[in-house]
Order: structure tokens, then sequence, then C-alpha cells
């Protein structure tokens, strides 16, 4: 009774309309993913090895599955408005819980079970906020009621393990066993809840607002590309260790930002508007057949590719940093494997997104590809400026041949896109106008 009383003075949960753009709210709520990016780069830099890298890019996995889910909900409620905003909160701090938590998870099985524990019941906690704010909205929708049975066996599960993965391995006493356990046991929780999105299958107007969809996916993978520009900084500045700026870092920061900004413009300048047309042209379980594949399941190479540049490009500006170093000190190899890897796996992604929204695939950038695994050798052999340089020449190549070769295929696309735009903000002014006439009522 109480229940019903204080969701009746905040008002009711409030579908999406097909039209809908991202609410406040949602951008808010994603400061916490802002942050478990960062803690899980900050983690993964302060120990850069292969067993880190690989409990890192499980976590991350891991949390975008949450991110998935947490745009499902968002396809379905407004997130801002009624009761709704309230109960997310509490999913909030369980997200910013499970990011705390990070380091000691990413970390060797050694350091104990608080972190991993808490990262296994803050995913409890906020998948029950998601499934039970999701079942408001759908609970006289029969299809969509089914939808939230099916994930109930994968979040038991899912929980199952991870706890299993928190408390097991430090009753192993031979810390090979103990590690080979842990992995294994994160490893199926990932399996899991990726084998789940395709097992249950989409219903029919699974994403009503396509616009929202796209909106919601191009706002995450500017914050893994604002990662990336986060770590050229920490990388350039004094590291928060008291070490003077030079010219050298200087420069290579400089450069860092570039490489960033052409990996944001080979998405967002053609393939993610094209795309987004892509989805608002279809319907039904076609379309949501696209948005699980396309953003939901691709968009996760690209983040990984951007969460290892990020490493590789703070590993780099390191070596440039330091004063001791000569000017033309080599970079350690693992900075270039991840520096010149995450390109690639940022590429690799890309170029599977846009064959299954578009069915088309760019051969410049499949060479691209093939360029800059080959480099690797050179990047290895070379200063650790230069290493940075190469990469950032060859992207900043292939957006200067896409610019001039596929200029009348991008004016085309840009002149639908600025259209939409304009006839939007026209109805917007019009709408904005009638209150001159007749204020809101406040």
């Amino acid at each position: 009774m109480g229940g019903e009383r204080w969701r009746g003075h905040l008002g009711p949960a409030v579908a999406v309309a097909p039209g809908a753009r991202v609410d406040r709210f949602e951008i808010f709520f994603d400061l916490v993913f802002v942050f478990s990016f960062f803690i899980i780069v900050r983690a993964a830099a302060s120990d850069v090895s292969p067993h880190t890298l690989l409990h890192g890019l499980l976590v991350l996995a891991l949390l975008w599955w949450i991110w998935i889910l947490h745009s499902v909900v968002a396809t379905r409620v407004r997130l801002g408005e009624g009761f709704v905003p309230v109960v997310m909160v509490i999913g909030m701090a369980a997200l910013f819980a499970f990011a705390l938590a990070v380091p000691q998870t990413i970390a060797a099985h050694e350091t104990g079970q608080a972190g991993p524990a808490t990262v296994a019941l803050s995913y409890l906690v906020i998948r029950v906020v998601h499934l039970w704010v999701y079942g408001r909205i759908t609970r006289d929708n029969p299809g969509q009621s089914r939808d939230l049975h099916k994930l109930t066996p994968e979040l038991l599960v899912s929980t199952g393990l991870l706890l299993a993965a928190a408390l097991l391995p430090p009753l192993i006493d031979d810390s090979g066993w103990s590690a080979l356990v842990r992995d294994g046991l994160l490893v199926a929780v990932v399996l899991t809840q990726y084998a789940t999105g395709l097992l249950v299958g989409i219903e029919h107007g699974a994403v009503p607002s396509a616009e929202h969809w796209t909106e919601r996916y191009d706002l995450i993978l500017m914050i893994a590309l604002g990662e990336s520009v986060l770590s050229v900084g920490l990388g350039t500045s004094t590291n928060l260790g008291g070490a003077a700026v030079n010219w050298p870092a200087i420069t290579g920061g400089s450069i860092g930002i570039i490489l960033a900004a052409t990996l944001w413009w080979l998405h967002f300048d053609m393939v993610g508007p094209a795309a987004r047309i892509a989805l608002h042209a279809t319907t039904g379980r076609a379309r949501g057949t696209m948005a699980r594949d396309a953003y939901a399941y691709l968009f996760l190479p690209m983040i990984a590719g951007l969460i290892m540049l990020s490493l590789g490009a703070e590993e780099i500006l390191k070596v440039l940093l330091e004063p001791s170093l000569p000017a033309g000190a080599k970079v350690h190899a693992s900075g270039v494997l991840l520096l010149y890897g995450g390109v690639i796996c940022y590429l690799l992604g890309d170029m599977a997104f846009q064959a299954r929204t578009l069915r088309t695939l760019t051969w410049a950038r499949l060479g691209t590809v093939l360029l800059v695994a080959a480099l690797i050798p050179v990047g290895l052999r070379v200063s650790a400026l230069l290493a940075l340089v190469l990469v950032t020449a060859v992207c900043l190549a292939l957006v200067t041949w896409e610019v001039v070769w596929m200029a009348d295929a991008r004016r085309a696309l840009r002149d639908v896109v600025f259209a939409e735009r304009i006839e939007h903000e026209r109805r917007e002014v019009e709408i904005r106008a009638r209150w001159h006439d007749d204020p809101p009522q406040s």
C-alpha cells in the first residue's frame, strides 16, 4: 500500500514512444559507466600484463552486458519519468560499488574475496533493479513479459558463477589451479550472458524507438573515446607523480589526440549516420535483431579496442615523459602491441558493424587493418614517438582517402541527415512558438 502511495506521488512509469530521444537522467546514469571505464583502464594500467589484460577484458564484457540490458530497459521505459529515477538510483549505487571493486577483481586472486564478491552482489542488485523496472512497464504485454522471464535463468546462473569465482579460488592451495578456476568461471559467466542474448530471441517491436537506441550507443562509444583522450592526458601530464612535462610528451599527446579524432571520424562521419538510417528503415524482429547484433554485440570489440588503445597510448607517453630516457627511447613491447592491437580491434569491430547494418565492406579499411598489423614489428623497433606517429599517419591516411574518394556518397548522406535535422528543428520551433500565445502551466 505504501509503495503504491509513493509511486502515485512521483507519477507512473512512462513507456518510450517511437520517436523518443535520450533523456537527461540517462546521461546522468551514464556517469557511473564513465567511472567504470576509467577504473578498468586504471586497474589494468597499474600492472600491464597478459593476465591483467585478460581480467580487464572479462570485466569489461561483464560491464557491457549490464549496459546492454540497461539500454533494453531504456527502450521500454523513460528512465527520467515518474518513480523510475528513484529506483534507478539504487542501480547507480550498485554499479558504482561494482566499479570500486574492479581493481581487486582484475588483480591476481591472492588479493582476497571482497572485490570479486562485491562485483557479484552488485551485479545481482543492478539486474534486479532492471528486471523490476522492465516488469512494471511490460506487465500488461504477454510477449514482453515472456522476454523478462527468459532472462531470469541467466541472472541466477551468472550470479552463482560470479560468487563461485569470488569464493572458490582462495580455497585452492595451488596458485596456478586457483587462477585457472577463477578465469574459467569468469569466461563461463560471459559465455552464459551473451549466449542468452542469442537464444532468447527477439520479440516483435523490441526496439520501438530506433532513434533512442542509436543515440544511446553513440553516446557510450563517445564515452569510450573520451577514455582514450583521458589516458593521453594522464600519460602526457605529470602523471600524478610530479614529473615535469616536456616537448616530446606534448608532441606525443597532440598526436594521440589526432589518433582519437581519426577513430571518431571513421565511425561518426559516415558509418554511424548511415547505420542509424538503416535501423530506422527496418521494423519488427528485423529491427530488434539488427539492434542486438550490430549495436549490442559488435560495439563490444570497438569498446575493447579503445580500452586497449588507451593503455597502449599511456604506456608510450610515459616513455616520452621520462626525463632519464633519451629522446629516441623505444617503448616496451606491451605499449606497441596494445596501441596497434587496439586500433585493429576497433577497425574490425566497426567493419563488422558496417557489414551487419549496411551490408557493405570498405576494402580500404581492410587494407588499413592489414597495414597496421604489418607495422607492429616496425613499431617495436623504432622510438616511442615514431611508433605513435606511424599508426596515426595510417589512420589519418584512411580518413583522407574516404573523404576524397567517397565524396559523392558522403555528400548525399549528409544532405539526408541535415534535411532531417532542419525539419526536426523547424517543428520544434513551431511547437515552442505556441508558448507565446498559450504559455505552459507550471
